[in-house]
Order: C-alpha cells, then sequence, then structure tokens
C-alpha cells in the first residue's frame, strides 16, 4: 500500500512528527542522584536545576536530531507532573504554604515526601499504569492562583535553541476529577465544582504562554476515556467551551490518552478548540470509528497516537500507516505521535548489551519509538516509497520475533490449558481455615507484622553490583545476605513483630527477581522507568511462555524461619502484578499469560509449603491499577485476575495462612474483587488516606483479616507511636478486632534503617497501647 495525502492538501501539512512526553531521568538516572543529592545535602539547589536543564536541552535536541519536528514542554518533572499542577495554579495545601514561602523547592518537597512535622500529599496511581502522583486536596475554600513560572521557562529554554516547541499541561477537568476534597471538606463536596474558579488560572497561564512564544498548548484530559456522567461532560463542554473562545490564548491541543474516548469525543469535537490527539493503539481503535461518526475535524489538527507509549514492542509500521491513511481524509492536518506520553517506557533499547541484538530488534524504547513516529511521519507524507527499507526492515523483525521458539512452550501451554475450576479454589471456607491457622500460628489479638522487605542498604547494592562486575565470589556474596537476615530476624524478634520476614536482601526488585528465575522473561540493565519522585523501578520484559525450573524462595525463607520461633513469611509476587509491572506480551490474551505465571508461583507456593513455612504472602499491588478504565471491560478481566491469585494459592493446606498485599490505589473500586482472592489476610495502604479503605472494606462485609496501613512508608517522616494508634483505633471501627492486623503501608526497601527501626517499635507500641485498651473495655 502506497499511502497518499488527502485531494487538495499539501503533503507536509499533514505528516509532522510530535511526542507528548519524554523520560525525565537522563541516560544514567542523573536526575535521581541529583534530586537524592540535594535532599542528603550533597547537592545545591542551582546545582540541582543546572541538572534538570542539562537534562531537559539532552532530550529536546536528541528528539531534534530524531526529526521530531515539534517537541513537549512542560512534563520535565523534579517529582510529578500533577504536583507541578497544584504549584502552577496555587492549590497549597494550608499546612505546606508556609515551607513553600520559605522556599519554593523545599516546599514542593515537602508537599511530595512529607517533614516530620507535616504530612505530604495523598500518592495514587495515575490512571491503569505503575506511575504514581500526587493527589491534589481542594476545598470549598480553595483559592487558586496562578504561577507559570515553570511553565513558560522551560518554554523559552527549548526556544532559545531554535525548536518548534509545544508545552504540555494537565488540563483542568482531568486536575479536578484526579483531586480529592480536603481534610475537613464537606461530605458531599466534588472538586469539579471548582471548575469555574479554576478556568481564569488556567486562562492566564495560557496567555503567559503565548506571551512567552508558545504557537499551541496540549492540554491533557486522560480522565475522559473513563466512563463520565452528564454532568462531567457538561463540565468538560464549558471548560473548552470558555478557554477556546478566549483571543488571548494559543491554538488548544486536547490530548486523550489510555483508551478510548467515548461520549466525551462529540464534546470535544464541538468544543472550539484548534486540535485532539488520540489514542490509536488496542482497544482505543474505536477512537477512529467514532472520530468518523461525528464528521470528522475539519479544519482542525489531529495528533494520531499511533505508537504504542506504554509497551516496549515495535511498531508495525505497515498498519499504522493503514488507520494514518484513513485519518488523513478526517481533519485539516494529521501529525503522527505515540499514544501517549514515553514517561512509561525506557530510554534507549540500543543501551541493552546483555539481550541478544536479532532480539533488541524487536524492541523499541523511548528513542526507538522517536524514530518510529519520524518514520511514520515521512511514509504519510510522502508514500511508502520514501520508507521502503525501514518497511522492510521492519516486517522482518516481526516476522522473527513471531517465529521464534522463544514465545512458546508446548510443554506450558498444555499445562495451562488442563486447569479446572477446581484448581483454582481452596476446598475450605474461610471459617474453617481461620481456626486452624489460630490453633497453629497462637498469634495473638491485633497481631504486628511488615509487607516483606527491610531498608536495601548502600552495602547491599554495592555487594550486588560487586558479584555482578566478578569483584565478590558468590560465597561471599551469599555470606553477605545471610548475614543481612540474620540482623532483620533479630531486628524484628527484638522490636516484639509478631509474624516475620526475611527481608529481601538478596531481591533487587519485587518483580525483577522473580523474572531473572522463569522461563520467558527478558531482564534489563538500562531500563529504568519512573514509579514515583526518584524511585525507579526496571520492568521486565515478558517475551515467550512462563514456566519455573527450580525453586526461587525457599532457600532464604527456610534460613530466615532456623533463626527463630516465631513465623517467618514467604513472600512471593502475585501473577497479575507479575504482568502490570512488565512488558507483557502482545500477541496473546493477558489472561492467557497470568495462567501460565500462576502456575509456576503455584510451584513456589507449594514448595515453600513443604519446607515448614506456614504464612505466604502473595503480592498484587497491581490488582487495582491494571482495572480497565472503562467499567463495561472490567468484570473479563477480573475473572481472570481473581482466577490467576487463586490457582497460585488454591493448593495449599488449611492451616497454610495465605497472605496479600496492595497499595496506593482507589481499593473502593475492587472490594469484591479482593474479596473474591480468598486470601485469608490482606494488607492495603491506608496511612495517608486516614483509613479509608477500613471503611469500604466494612462497608462491603469484608469477613477475612486485614492489616489497613498505619505508617506511611513513602515518606521520611516516623510516625509516632500515639500517630499509629489512633488510626489503629479508627481502623477497629470498621474491622473488629480479632481480624485487624497491624502493619506498614509497604515494603520498606525504600527507607533508611534509622526511621525504619524507629517506625517500627512505634507501630508496636501501638499495637500493645490498643490491645491493654481492649482488654480493660
Amino acid at each position: 500500500m502506497t499511502s497518499k495525502p488527502a485531494a487538495g492538501k499539501p503533503a507536509t501539512a499533514a505528516a509532522r512528527a510530535t511526542v507528548y512526553g519524554y523520560p525525565r531521568q537522563g541516560q544514567g538516572r542523573e536526575l535521581k542522584k541529583a534530586i537524592e543529592g540535594y535532599w542528603k545535602g550533597r547537592v545545591t539547589a542551582d546545582a540541582l536545576r543546572a541538572t534538570a536543564a542539562e537534562l531537559r536541552r539532552t532530550n529536546w535536541r536528541r528528539l531534534a536530531e530524531a526529526g521530531v519536528d515539534e517537541v513537549p514542554t512542560g512534563d520535565f518533572s523534579f517529582y510529578d507532573h500533577v504536583l507541578d499542577t497544584t504549584v502552577m495554579v496555587g492549590a497549597v495545601p494550608d499546612r505546606h504554604r508556609g515551607a513553600v514561602a520559605a522556599d519554593p523547592l523545599d516546599g514542593y518537597f515537602a508537599m511530595a515526601r512529607g517533614t516530620q512535622d507535616v504530612a505530604p500529599l495523598e500518592m495514587t496511581k495515575w490512571f491503569d499504569t505503575n506511575y504514581h502522583y500526587l493527589v491534589p486536596e481542594l476545598g470549598p475554600d480553595t483559592v487558586f492562583a496562578a504561577d507559570s513560572t515553570q511553565q513558560v521557562g522551560e518554554l523559552r529554554e527549548a526556544l532559545a535553541l531554535g525548536l518548534t516547541a509545544r508545552p504540555v499541561l494537565v488540563g483542568p477537568v482531568t486536575y479536578l476529577l484526579l483531586a480529592k476534597p480536603a481534610p475537613g471538606a464537606p461530605a458531599d463536596f466534588e472538586p469539579l465544582a471548582l471548575l469555574d474558579r479554576l478556568l481564569p488560572v488556567y486562562a492566564e497561564v495560557l496567555a503567559d504562554l503565548r506571551a512567552a512564544g508558545a504557537e499551541w498548548v496540549q492540554l491533557d484530559e486522560p480522565a475522559l476515556v473513563q466512563d463520565r456522567t452528564p454532568d462531567e461532560l457538561d463540565a468538560a463542554a464549558r471548560a473548552y467551551r470558555g478557554l477556546g473562545t478566549r483571543t488571548d490564548r494559543p491554538r488548544l491541543l486536547v490530548a486523550s490518552y489510555f483508551d478510548r474516548l467515548g461520549d466525551a469525543l462529540p464534546v470535544l469535537a464541538e468544543a472550539p478548540v484548534d486540535g485532539l490527539a488520540l489514542d490509536f493503539t488496542g482497544a482505543a481503535e474505536a477512537n477512529l470509528d467514532a472520530l468518523a461518526a461525528v464528521g470528522g475535524l475539519p479544519g482542525r489538527r489531529l495528533v494520531a497516537g499511533v505508537v504504542d507509549g506504554r509497551n516496549v514492542w515495535i511498531n508495525d509500521l505497515a498498519r499504522s500507516l493503514t488507520t494514518l491513511g484513513t485519518l488523513l481524509g478526517l481533519a485539516d492536518r494529521v501529525d503522527v505521535a505515540a499514544s501517549c506520553s514515553l514517561l512509561h517506557v525506557p530510554l534507549d533499547a540500543a543501551a541493552e548489551r546483555d539481550i541478544a541484538p536479532g532480539i533488541v530488534r524487536w524492541l523499541a524504547f523511548a528513542r526507538q519509538k522517536s524514530a518510529e513516529i519520524v518514520t511514520l511521519a515521512r511514509g504519510l507524507a510522502h508514500g511508502t516509497d520514501a520508507i521502503a527499507a525501514e518497511l522492510a526492515a521492519n516486517r522482518a523483525d516481526l516476522a522473527s520475533r513471531a517465529g521464534s521458539p522463544i514465545t512458546r512452550d508446548p510443554a506450558v501451554r498444555a499445562r495451562a490449558g488442563a486447569v479446572t475450576e477446581a484448581d483454582a479454589r481452596r476446598p475450605e471456607p474461610y471459617p474453617e481455615r481461620a481456626a486452624a491457622q489460630r490453633a497453629h500460628l497462637g498469634l495473638p489479638l491485633l497481631p504486628t507484622t511488615t509487607i516483606g522487605s527491610f531498608p536495601q542498604t548502600g552495602e547491599l547494592r554495592t555487594a550486588r553490583a560487586d558479584l555482578r562486575a566478578g569483584r565478590l565470589d558468590t560465597a561471599g556474596y551469599e555470606e553477605r545476605i545471610r548475614a543481612e537476615i540474620r540482623e532483620v530476624v533479630s531486628f524484628q524478634e527484638r522490636a516484639g513483630l509478631d509474624v516475620l520476614v526475611h527481608g529481601e536482601a538478596e531481591r533487587n526488585d519485587m518483580v525483577q527477581y522473580f523474572a531473572e528465575q522463569l522461563t520467558g522473561y527478558l531482564a534489563t540493565r538500562h531500563g529504568w522507568v519512573q514509579s514515583y519522585g526518584t524511585r525507579y523501578v526496571r520492568p521486565p520484559i515478558l517475551a515467550g511462555d512462563i514456566s519455573r525450573p527450580e525453586p526461587m524462595t525457599v532457600r532464604w525463607t527456610t534460613f530466615a524461619q532456623s533463626l527463630t520461633a516465631r513465623p517467618v513469611k514467604g513472600m512471593l509476587t502475585g501473577p497479575v502484578t507479575m504482568l502490570a509491572w512488565s512488558f507483557v506480551r502482545d500477541d496473546q490474551p493477558l489472561g492467557d499469560t497470568a495462567r501460565q505465571v500462576a502456575l509456576a508461583l503455584r510451584d513456589e507456593v507449594n514448595d515453600l509449603e513443604a519446607a515448614g513455612t506456614s504464612v505466604i504472602q502473595v503480592d498484587e499491588p497491581a490488582l487495582r491499577e491494571t482495572l480497565p478504565l472503562r467499567a463495561a471491560d472490567r468484570a473479563g478481566y477480573l475473572a481472570w485476575a481473581t482466577e490467576a491469585f487463586r490457582l497460585t494459592t488454591g493448593g495449599v493446606r488449611p492451616d497454610t495462612q495465605i497472605h496479600t498485599h496492595m497499595c496506593y490505589a482507589e481499593f473502593g473500586d475492587v472490594v469484591r474483587a479482593i474479596d473474591d482472592l480468598d486470601a485469608d489476610v490482606i494488607s492495603l495502604e491506608a496511612a495517608r488516606s486516614h483509613m479509608q479503605v477500613a471503611r469500604e472494606l466494612a462497608a462491603h462485609g469484608y469477613p477475612r483479616e486485614a492489616g489497613p496501613g498505619v505508617y506511611d512508608i513513602h515518606s521520611p517522616r516516623v510516625p509516632s507511636a500515639g500517630e499509629a494508634a489512633d488510626l489503629l483505633r479508627t481502623g477497629l471501627r470498621a474491622i473488629p478486632a480479632e481480624r485487624l492486623w497491624v502493619n506498614p503501608d509497604c515494603g520498606l526497601k525504600t527507607r533508611g534503617w534509622a526511621e525504619t527501626r524507629a517506625s517500627l517499635e512505634s507501630l508496636v507500641t501501638a499495637a500493645r497501647t490498643v490491645r491493654g485498651e481492649l482488654s480493660a473495655s
């Protein structure tokens, strides 16, 4: 097929390359190192800002050199782009205003991380990704005030380099829909009620950007791909009618991504804006039919997201050109982009020297995706003859992957195909299991535990690096791990915890550690992706069928158990999270892949139990994160997701206690699914949200045991015993004492030992205090 521009339309007007955002960290995670150095007092504020500016310049130059015609500004952040929006609109919570006034940079980080005296903003997942954003706190008394310093400054930096730049902002409707009522706000308050108060602030920022030289500004509205009420759609119409009719603005591009736009598409198509950016990958291809149904965008710009911005496989260039060719007749100008910001993928696949070159050719990270976008734009503008070599190479790479023996294992497929419904159910009802577990474990009321990981010290990371580099042999490395486990177990006993963990000293990451021991996965060395703030992960790549060649955790768990008479939890990452925090294969249904992973983990669970482990935790923090954005798509997902968990845990005895863990998500949407997991105990993040999840579990009538967190591990502040006890008392108003556990929100990997010791001692003291109150009542 040869793509042709629409009749009468200049080819170059229909084929420009652009992106919505780019990875922030730098090739060597320079931003992370500079920010953490600033927190520790080793890097000055000026040096931190200089590092950030250099990273922005490097990103823009690389994009321009690759052929990208219009680079994004405003997508860079020291911590989170939603937090940056909070600063831009002046919605700083009262408790942080003093810190922000005294030092805007320190105040910014106080909102993100908290201080010993002031709690941070709540943090949760950005739609169905593993990126975390800081939740705005808004109330009826919130006063907005424009501060476009960052947005204008970064635009001017890009323009000074001679680049065409487009500022990217979180749109006003999405910002309000992501917000939560501030503490003390009326129960019926909805942040969207503040829209008319917020729009003049956005109008002022847009005017500032136009005055600084912006021709276009992108307003991201991903919240509109979710199911929205008529009132919410009316708010979107009002927002863009108000902003679009102003005369002192740049041209407006409203962007949505992650799914189909649905009922919001005609609303935006009718709004007086100058262009739309839509996702045309995966299920969102429904956007094409919907766009045609509303008559396209005559006289306006369409930015077509045909390159998957969330996964790492190469694009099918021929198929994307077909989509682009169809779109060319539906708008005045069609530009080519990824489906969303490239923030969600690593920087450069060419850096992966440990993956076979033939397989690396199947992969596209941010730099490769930028090149794909440029190639597609050139092909759309000038026809397929102009990119014949690229198309031929792309066909060969796609065929290489499809035909590779890496992708299919007949034995794995046969085992998965033989699974029955009974395999995914524990035969004993929960009350019978609970009685057997109480008798076997002998735990006190309000048992205390942690989520799994303990601090990953610099010494541990150095030991791992030395092992990889050959400076430390395996025996020396393993002795270092044993010493760390001894220290972790000893501390937990001294602190008075009831159910212990081995601390996961040997693990680099809760997904990567297992992926490196399972067939079918590829591990990267430089594939870092931002999870939140300065926390970066290296998601493994799910390339083929999954099996477990040998036990993965039994050795270290049983060693820890040999050091204590108290129960030590076996710690595994669940099948849904193994998928959600990996780059998944796109050549078979996710449910099929989840079943394969579940069977591999089931073997590990059974081996742990056989080795004497009485408590086994299978973490599923991504269960809510992976929930489809549209309600119509959720039942199918939850069916295979909960089956995969039960398949992992369904083969144990009734007196073996199965735990699971979830964190930083809106759990109310999946309470029924949490129940359907049939875990004996669930621990959940609750400290920042003031035990909201405990109330949600109670409203559902959740019948099993739960541990809503009383220690926010994503902040360096140490909670007092009184503060933890107050949270426990709040939890007891929703969950009976005989079913309530006491634990942190999440693992302690990112915390230091000093704050970990103090915080866990507070936690144990709080549990003992409240136990005493209960026994006296």
